[in-house]
């Protein structure tokens, strides 16, 4: 399908004709009497709602960016491997796929480093009416699934029940929830609870709160996310939700106070009013000693959220991260988002993904050799599937593992609770697809590959009840699908542990590829290794040659690294 710039599903545009002008994206003939409704005819009739994601579907839906970025993982390549085998004996009993350790551990740097049974963090969901409305197969799906879930920004803000007092939280029972909802399968051992705070929710001391009450152990604190450059936006159906909010201190469009406005609104002119949360201007300084008044305060462990602001700014992020010691440092590529992220910003502004993380490793150099503190890093922006948290995995390892320790996602894991509550209902009402129900049935306790598994692994508690559906379905992606993919990938790499991911596992397939990130071509490698394996006088250097890593800076032994 050809995307233009008058035409997007995002918006429920679309233009008359298929052959539009590719500079503006309108029709070549623009006629009076057309019914369709393209970007410029909507906007005629409904102005700013454009911007946004279609307001239809808000609370049901997430959004992300449609347009080409011109780099994505799909130009990187796997190797696979035949010789030797890294983080196991290389004995055909032992190194087969299932013995992959796909654990890994974050704020390796603290006393007790948090470790999680897959390499994945579900993203700061907050105040937006899709996350609260399935967050019960989100909160537990990732704490059945041993990963850290990160309540987001402004829950405490946009909770009816929260009480306040001189401007502060004094209780919130939406935030209780929350955490309480993961806690009901969380072990202890694996992954954490953690609450993201902004601007809005360091005012109401949302923070002070979580920690003193909630006993949370985790903050993170957010400077913005790669879906838009400005604070967080929500829609809000009635005057009174429009009315509290703006007295709690948010800004809110149009002016729920105006009578004017009151009487548009009730007339049916428009059907939601827009909360906007106000952006931070962070400086070197300050962030540290909030940083330190945190730890002071009780804070275990210091997170940071950012999103794909220009190189300076990443440069910025990545010296103040260091200097402040912060436990896990959270950067996301455009462009895609949970709530009502502008379209035009989604498509047209952030840094994308993989030109995020090469900016990024180029921090990570310096700060290495200057013998600064590294931070342990989670990349986001749009990861779907094993081949790529591998590929980022892998491109990020400078010399002692990977520094990207996690892959942090929000619209997949949400995707894979809201798939899993429909479908479950159309089960109950017999309206289950006819090609879904022939081939998998119309009980959930068997189309659910791990339903049975979670039932033995958590005996007395019910299944689809106690462990909702959504959460079955999050812990079958994270765990069954990703978790397992990404095993098969590092056993046909050799690489039984995330820790030897390396560069020399992939390639690039374009130049451009190459260009952005430094990691050489196939036929690049091919010319390099192929003459120095063939023309070799003695084999075992041969061997070496083909078993040692090409692009890691440290070249560990053939036999001891690799068990």
């Amino acid at each position: 399908m050809q995307i233009t710039e008058n035409a997007r599903t995002t918006t429920g545009t679309r233009t008359r004709v298929s052959d539009v002008s590719p500079l503006s994206g309108m029709c070549p003939l623009c006629i009076e009497e057309c019914p369709m409704l393209c970007e410029v005819g909507k906007s005629a009739f409904r102005g700013r709602e454009v911007l946004y994601p279609s307001p239809e579907y808000y609370g049901v839906s997430t959004a992300a960016s449609n347009k080409d970025f011109f780099l994505d993982w799909s130009h990187f390549q796997i190797l696979s491997d035949l010789l030797g085998a890294w983080g196991i004996e290389p004995n055909p009993d032992k190194a087969f796929f299932e013995n992959v350790d796909i654990g890994t551990s974050v704020a390796t740097r603290s006393k007790r480093p948090i470790k999680l049974r897959v390499p994945l963090i579900l993203a700061g969901l907050g105040s937006t009416a899709v996350a609260k409305r399935n967050w019960d197969g989100l909160a537990k799906g990732s704490a059945l699934s041993g990963t850290i879930q990160v309540i987001g920004e402004n829950v405490c803000g946009m909770d009816p029940e929260a009480s306040y007092s001189n401007g502060k939280v004094r209780k919130s029972p939406d935030l209780e929830w929350r955490i309480e909802t993961y806690r009901e399968f969380w072990d202890g051992k694996h992954g954490n609870i953690a609450v993201q705070t902004n601007v809005e929710d360091q005012r109401a001391a949302v923070d002070d709160y979580a920690m003193s009450k909630l006993e949370v152990d985790i903050i993170e604190r957010k400077w913005g996310q790669g879906a838009k450059s400005i604070g967080g936006e929500v829609r809000l159906d009635s005057i009174e939700r429009a009315m509290e909010l703006k007295r709690r201190g948010y800004m809110v469009l149009p002016d729920p106070e105006d009578r004017i406005v009151q009487e548009e609104f009730r007339s049916g002119s428009f059907k939601t009013f827009e909360r906007h949360s106000r952006v931070g201007f962070p400086n070197e300084k300050s962030f540290v000693e909030d940083v330190e008044s945190l730890r002071e305060r009780g804070a275990k462990y210091v997170f940071l959220k950012t999103g794909a602001y220009k190189p300076a700014v990443v440069a910025f992020t990545m010296r103040a991260a260091s200097e402040a010691k912060i436990d896990l440092l959270t950067l996301d590529g455009a462009g895609g988002g949970t709530g009502m992220s502008p379209v035009p910003m989604m498509n047209e502004s952030s840094t994308p993904t993989i030109h995020l993380e090469a900016q990024v490793l180029k921090c990570l150099k310096i700060l290495k050799k200057q013998g600064s503190f590294i931070p342990d890093i989670a990349m986001a922006g749009g990861f779907v599937n094993e081949t790529q948290i591998f590929k980022s995995m892998a491109m990020s390892n400078l010399g002692e593992g990977p520094a990207i320790r996690a892959i942090a996602m929000a619209r997949a894991p949400l995707l894979a609770v809201m798939k899993s509550s429909y479908f479950t209902e159309l089960s109950k009402a017999n309206r289950l697809p006819k090609g879904f129900a022939d081939e998998y049935g119309t009980d959930p306790t068997k189309f659910f590959i791990q339903a049975q598994e979670l039932g033995r692994m958590h005996p007395g508690r019910e299944i689809g009840g106690d462990i909702p559906w959504g959460a079955i379905g999050l812990y079958t992606y994270f765990v069954d699908r990703l978790g397992e993919g990404l095993k098969q990938l590092m056993a046909g790499s050799r690489k039984f542990k995330l820790t030897y991911l390396d560069r020399s596992d992939i390639v690039s397939l374009s130049e451009h590829a190459r260009k952005v990130t430094g990691i050489e071509m196939m036929e690049e490698l091919a010319d390099r290794v192929i003459p120095s394996i063939l023309q070799a006088k003695d084999q075992g250097l041969a061997g070496e040659a083909i078993i040692s890593p090409t692009h890691s800076t440290s070249k560990p032994g053939i036999s001891k690294s690799r068990r």
